[in-house]
């Protein structure tokens, strides 16, 4: 599976309400603390690979109605025209015991992105608001694909400009990365 996604900085007002003037569909808002792991064999920052554990909640009018932890692998990016990488994710009963399991066997936490997003639909794609704690307001188009990635890609890039977002600006640095003091490019 490929995660095909265009990120760049924008004001989430503006694009609220370029999202309804379009007829997005809001899909859910949720709170997302993800832990990230050095590997004991070789430099993940090095390699562009990640390993992460994602709590999730989601809300609903103000309240949480659900939890859900995920371990994934995001491999090195695949192309130089977006953040497209192979990912494998799956579902974990008990993120403690997760966490647990990765530092036993030699995985260390490296770093934690806390974000606040709101997902919506628009022409098959998953558009996210992120508001990312210490780095700001970002706006993600991703869609999940076996294979047409450079189709996917394109498609991104429509979406973006039905938002009035300029592809020339994404942003290809991971959340993590900017956290750690990568430059953004």
């Amino acid at each position: 599976m490929y995660e095909v996604e265009v990120k760049v900085r924008a004001d989430h007002d503006a694009v609220r309400g370029r999202l309804e003037d379009e007829g997005a569909t809001q899909v859910n808002r949720v709170t997302q603390t993800d832990t990230y792991y050095d590997a004991p064999h070789r430099d993940f920052a090095a390699t562009d690979e990640a390993l992460r554990l994602r709590r999730e909640s989601r809300y609903e009018s103000g309240s949480v109605v659900d939890e859900e932890t995920n371990v994934t692998y995001k491999g090195p990016l695949v192309d130089e025209s977006s953040k497209t990488r192979r990912e494998y994710e799956t579902s974990v009963e008990d993120g403690e015991t997760m966490d647990a399991i990765c530092t036993a066997v030699g995985f260390e936490p490296a770093a934690t992105v806390e974000k606040e997003r709101e997902r919506f639909e628009l022409d098959g794609y998953t558009v996210s608001l992120d508001t990312v704690s210490e780095l700001g307001e970002f706006v993600e188009v991703e869609i999940e694909v076996e294979s047409g990635v450079d189709d996917a890609r394109e498609g991104a890039f429509v979406v973006l400009g039905k938002l009035g977002l300029d592809p020339d600006d994404q942003i290809r640095t991971s959340y993590l990365g900017m956290l750690l003091g990568g430059p953004e490019k």
